[in-house]
């Protein structure tokens, strides 16, 4: 088994009722296998899998390697933050035939030290022979950050292997690529950070945008891998907006939103995550049609959305209600040309003028309330 290229953080599909879609999750799962993806990673956070059921973490997790058949490596996650808890997930899913590596996280809520991780993905590698370990450093969801030394520690473990690494910090990131020995895997764990993340020695990236577009990151992975930069560019420019879209609203709403779109499942989440506001999905639906994802509806008009502009420079607040095409707008993002952060902000996106305006008229405060003429 080789772990190199685009992964998937398989979301997990449900029906209205909550209970898992099996029949999407096939689809989907084959969808990704017949597009091309290098491996698939069900049961990871992307798949809500704190909501998950043990007997549910199995099925998703056993249903991915039926469907899979071989064809590509598995990744199983298996997370807990309890070491005890971790290690009996850990040796569970090891012992199944057709899962060729376990993802695991940084124990999450108890905010361990440096040690603390250290002992806790050793008894974890320890406790499952020689399966491949792979661990997950995602310091904004957990409160630990997997420090550069520590990995370099944890590497030294025969079968820990590598590691996602999502802290958002590209200095730690360069860092941590510098501490481990060149076989040592290291995946970006941000869609958005993989070019760098390979330029840096990487081997490529778990993601979360390849759910919707997994034959598009697979190619524009293997082109940084293979130093094709041009074409790597080309489609990390183009689907650049889909990877930002993920950070909308907390993963994977954004993601299951446009899988719904498409129509590959339902939108479905469990509580605690609700589904998205509207002026998100305003936003996320734009930038689904931007990318080519899905299309406008024949003879719908497109959708208009409203920003509020606030603007205290000049004595007594003032704010100034506009269209989101706005010609005195740059971007077209209802931002007036001449913005300064320091003296003035923006609101929004609101999807209808009575929603704007109510907004505008709960703001306290302000002194001086208008319209632009786009209004």
């Amino acid at each position: 088994m080789q772990l190199r290229g685009c992964g998937t953080a398989l979301v997990t599909p449900f029906h209205q009722d909550s209970s898992i879609d099996d029949a999407a999750f096939r689809n989907l799962v084959t969808w990704q296998v017949e597009s091309g993806i290098d491996f698939l990673v069900p049961c990871g956070t992307t798949g809500e899998t704190p909501t998950l059921t043990h007997e549910e973490w199995l099925f998703v997790i056993d249903t991915a390697i039926e469907v899979v058949a071989g064809r590509v490596p598995i990744v199983a996650g298996a997370t807990s933050n309890s070491t005890h808890d971790a290690v009996e997930k850990a040796k569970e899913v090891a012992a199944r035939p057709g899962v060729d590596a376990i993802l695991t996280a940084s124990p999450y809520y108890n905010k361990p030290t440096q040690e603390g991780q250290y002992r806790h993905f050793k008894a974890i590698a320890e406790a499952v022979g020689e399966k491949p370990v792979i661990l997950y450093n995602v310091p904004a969801r957990t409160g630990s950050n997997l420090e550069p030394a520590t990995l370099a520690r944890l590497a030294e473990i025969p079968n820990i292997v590598g590691v996602k690494e999502a802290s958002g910090n590209m200095t730690q990131i360069a860092e941590a690529i510098h501490s481990v020995p060149e076989t040592f895997l290291v995946f970006s764990g941000d869609d958005a950070a993989t070019l760098p993340v390979i330029a840096l020695g990487g081997v490529g990236v778990i993601s979360v945008v390849a759910n919707e577009i997994p034959h598009e990151m697979g190619a524009m992975t293997r082109a940084a891998l293979n130093n094709d930069w041009t074409a790597a560019r080309a489609l990390n420019r183009k689907y650049l907006p889909l990877m930002n879209a993920n950070f909308i609203e907390s993963s994977p709403l954004p993601v299951k939103a446009v899988l719904a779109m498409m129509g590959k499942i339902e939108e479905v989440y469990r509580l605690p995550l609700l589904p998205m506001r509207r002026d998100t999905r305003s936003r996320l639906q734009k930038i689904a049609i931007g990318v080519g994802l899905i299309t406008q509806p024949a003879g719908a008009a497109e959708a208009v959305e409203f920003y509020i502009y606030e603007n205290w420079a000049a004595g007594p607040h003032k704010i100034v209600l506009h269209r989101g095409s706005c010609g005195q707008c740059s971007h077209g993002k209802g931002r007036p040309a001449g913005h300064d952060t320091n003296h003035a902000r923006w609101h929004g996106p609101y999807a209808a003028l009575p929603e704007a305006r109510e907004a505008a008229h709960g703001m306290t405060g302000i002194l001086i309330r208008s319209e632009c003429k786009c209004v």
